[in-house]
């Protein structure tokens, strides 16, 4: 019998044999994939990752300290690069999600599927075009002018220059709306590019881009804005009182039928384009009589400060915390000077080349009281960076996007007139009666910015969720503006302005959620960390330089990254799992004082 006679005959019998008597042969089962398959493609990521941070770095450093066609064309090829290898493993990463995983695996494989700002769209065309919005949302607001009738354009630096220095209501009015002239055109791209990112994000497993961007906080995304709301709650109080004096003050200025008592202040009197920070008011507002006055700018000038003294001054400030001196590489490869014969990007930023030991700042530096604080700022950012260098890759970061900022402006809380005193900058250490100025000059940056930093990213969560849509932009803009700030637009904003667009950070889509979490965990950490140091006096005075103590618990958490939910690194820090705002207030607490005495007579709120 031949082979098909066989297979025929065979075929035949199967068919006339009764259902029970047939051969049951089961389908093969898919089966997907192990946790050791799993585990390989989390290495093998890390690797392409590690190798691709390295080339977008060092091409990144080109451009930036070299700005040309060449450099800039590079630059932007490099980012193409690997935004296509991290949407590629983002993508793989979500297929993963659901599977019974290790927590260590299941942690990186969060962090690759999440950490994308703007996770690009599957489709090609859509991609394409997300890609072009971006780039078009960036260049109108990075070359948007206004042009008043009759007048030479003005750009936004200019504008600036306005709102920070005049006291002509009515120059800064007219800057203020000129400045928002720019965004109207934005709107409709901005709604296309959230319906993209949203498809993207849904890609992704997210229910939009909100959600994805609020599950990097090892929380339920939607339990993430209710501990904001707890935040603000807790230093609301010291907010109203910083408002309610400044609103007396410019009302005392401008006129009461400019700043009415009892209701939010105009926008553009707060010396600042979005009144997010109002310390360039201080001469309006500022306390009358004897202050503590220590400028530092003064102090480097006698002391024949250079730049490279500056740096140098940073880094003891390290070392005496116990921490390694920096590399001899950081001294020969950071920009510390604008060059004369190139353009750079004088931005200052702190840099991890290697994810290793290339660490770099990038300023422009100059002998003033500022840089001195950026440096002590910028090279937190670095001490961090080599301090998780022995982390996997994917841990190699802080451990949340605020701990790195905190961490920063931490050290920079401890330029106190006792560090200078102790650096041999300052003679005579001023005692704490006249510390009132000096606080409320804090204040009006640091406490005056938190429900700003509070409600961008409120604003943006229900715009991404559909919640308002565009002919209700604007209006929830300056509800959550009054809400929260107390501030309200000086002049008539109609559903047609874009005023949100007004602010870099919406269309750029940087998340801004960051900016208000280190504004108050660096004022926890100061507060551990000067406990641990034994500080004696006000906590605003503490220094925690020469206290290794400090600095043994300050790196534990460093080297940490993002190994472990943040809540353990805060632990390992403050001894609490929970973020406290608390410690703003012990920090202010004289000027609170201060405050509720001169607020006695009039009525506070909005």
């Amino acid at each position: 019998m031949t082979r098909f006679a066989t297979i025929f005959l065979a075929l035949v019998t199967a068919a006339l044999l009764p259902a029970c008597q047939q051969s049951e042969t089961p389908a093969p089962v898919e089966t997907g994939p192990t946790l050791a398959e799993v585990q390989q493609f989390v290495r093998d990521a890390e690797v392409q990752l590690d190798a691709a941070y390295l080339e977008t770095n060092l091409v990144s450093w080109a451009y930036q300290t070299n700005i040309t066609a060449e450099t800039e064309a590079a630059n932007a090829a490099a980012n193409e690069k690997i935004t296509q290898l991290q949407v590629s493993l983002a993508s793989r990463a979500a297929s993963y999600s659901a599977l019974e995983l290790d927590s260590d695996t299941r942690r990186k494989i969060d962090l690759l599927r999440s950490s994308i700002v703007i996770p690009a769209h599957m489709d090609p065309e859509k991609n394409t075009e997300q890609a072009q919005i971006g780039t078009r949302l960036n260049s109108m607001y990075a070359t948007g002018t206004y042009c008043p009738e009759g007048g030479e354009c003005q750009n936004l630096s200019q504008l600036e220059d306005i709102m920070d220095q005049s006291r002509d209501e009515a120059a800064l009015r007219e800057a203020w709306e000129g400045w928002r002239h720019i965004a109207p055109e934005m709107k409709s791209l901005y709604q296309r590019q959230t319906d993209l990112a949203n498809e993207a994000a849904s890609d992704l497993g997210f229910a939009d881009l909100g959600e994805m961007w609020r599950s990097l906080y090892d929380m339920q995304p939607d339990e993430f804005p209710a501990e904001l709301d707890r935040l603000w709650g807790q230093v609301e109080p010291l907010y109203e009182a910083l408002h309610c004096h400044v609103r007396a003050k410019l009302g005392e200025t401008y006129g009461t039928d400019v700043v009415a008592p009892a209701e939010p202040i105009p926008a553009h009197l707060l010396g600042n384009m979005w009144a997010q920070e109002w310390s360039n008011i201080y001469d309006l507002v500022g306390p009358e009589g004897e202050v503590t006055n220590v400028d530092v700018t003064q102090l480097l000038n006698y002391a024949d400060y250079d730049y490279l003294d500056m740096v140098k001054a940073g880094e003891n400030f390290f070392s005496s915390l116990g921490f390694e001196a920096l590399p001899n590489t950081f001294y020969e490869r950071s920009l510390f000077l604008e060059p004369e014969d190139r353009k750079v990007l004088c931005h200052a930023s702190a840099w991890d080349l290697d994810n290793k030991d290339d660490i770099r700042i990038k300023m422009c530096i100059q002998e003033n009281a500022e840089d001195f604080r950026v440096i002590h700022h910028e090279l937190g950012h670095n001490y961090y960076q080599r301090a998780y260098k022995n982390q996997p890759t994917l841990y190699q970061g802080s451990a949340n996007d605020g701990f790195h900022e905190a961490v920063g402006d931490t050290v920079a809380l401890s330029i106190t007139p006792e560090y200078l005193n102790r650096i041999g900058l300052l003679k005579d250490v001023p005692d704490a009666s006249g510390d009132i100025g000096l606080l409320l000059q804090q204040a009006l940056d640091k406490v005056a910015f938190l429900p700003f930093g509070l409600l961008v990213d409120q604003w943006r969560w229900k715009v991404f969720a559909g919640d308002v849509g565009p002919g209700q932009y604007n209006e929830l803009w300056w509800q959550l503006r009054e809400k929260y700030q107390g501030v309200k637009a000086p002049v008539e904003r109609g559903p047609d302005a874009f005023d949100p667009g007004a602010k870099f950070h919406v269309p750029g889509n940087y998340p801004y959620s960051r900016y208000f979490l280190a504004h108050i965990l660096q004022f926890q950490f100061h507060r551990s960390l000067c406990e641990i140091s034994a500080n004696e006096g006000p906590i605003h005075r503490c220094s925690i330089y020469g206290s290794e103590a400090a600095g043994q618990r300050l790196n534990a958490m460093l080297e940490m990254g993002v190994s472990q939910p943040w809540q353990v690194a805060l632990e390992t820090m403050t001894g609490s799992q929970e973020m406290d705002a608390t410690a703003i207030l012990d920090y202010f607490a004289p000027l609170k004082t201060w405050l509720d005495e001169q607020n006695e007579e009039r009525t506070c709120g909005w």
